[in-house]
Order: C-alpha cells, then structure tokens, then sequence
C-alpha cells in the first residue's frame, strides 16, 4: 500500500493527491435564450417554448433581433399562468443584459379545451442591441 505525507509527515488524504480536473467553461446564453428565459420567468415558471425562431434587424440607426416564439401551457394552473402572460407581455420591462425589447407583440392566440386545458401563444419580439 502506497501513502503520500506532507513535509510534516502527516498522511495526505487521497483527495487532497487526485489530479484536479479543469474548470469547466461558463457557456454564454444567446440573447434567445436569455429571452426565453425571460418570456418563461413572466409566465411564474411555468409552459414552454416550442418553437423559437430568429432573424438580424437593422434600421439606419439601430440594429438588433427579431424573435417569433411560440410557448405551450398545458393544464389549467399552466394556462392561467399563460393568460397571466398574455396581459403582460406587451408592456412588461424586460430585463436582458446588452438589449431593449422595443416592441412585444401577440401574434396569434389559440385554446383547446379537450383532452386538456391547453394555451398555445405566438409572440413577436424585436429586441435592439443597448
């Protein structure tokens, strides 16, 4: 058996020895996903984004993104939740770093009821660049 001692003789643990692995790097979130997030975080956490959609915008005087996203709520806490959204979205102050949601728009609204209570949403963002 093989034990390791530090320079005062006393017997290192195996973890203290083990190679360290290296630090993993922080992966950044797009300006999407940020959005998503974002979109999600005003709906109390609930539903999901099933289609999210992105394109360059560009004025003369400003550049950006423009995002089509659409989210799902299924059951009945989930679509209040969404219909919670839907009152809010167009003029909630959105917070994502380097950007400015300059316009939030409800493009299409559809409920199904049978089997389930559910709430599909499209939304059309345009997000500038800060």
């Amino acid at each position: 058996m093989h034990a390791d001692f530090d320079a005062t003789g006393t017997m290192r643990s195996p973890s203290a020895t083990a190679p360290r692995s290296p630090a993993r790097p922080r992966s950044r979130r797009s300006t999407g996903e940020r959005l998503e997030e974002a979109l999600i975080t005003l709906s109390g956490g609930l539903g999901k984004v099933t289609i999210h959609r992105e394109m360059p915008w560009a004025s003369v005087t400003f550049s950006g993104t423009r995002h089509r996203v659409t989210l799902c709520y299924t059951g009945e806490s989930e679509v209040e939740a969404g219909e919670f959204m839907l009152a809010e979205v167009e003029e909630h102050e959105f917070r994502i770093p380097g950007q400015l949601v300059a316009d939030a728009q409800v493009v299409r609204v559809g409920h199904e009821l049978i089997p389930d209570a559910k709430l599909r949403v499209e939304l059309e963002l345009l997000l500038l660049e800060d």
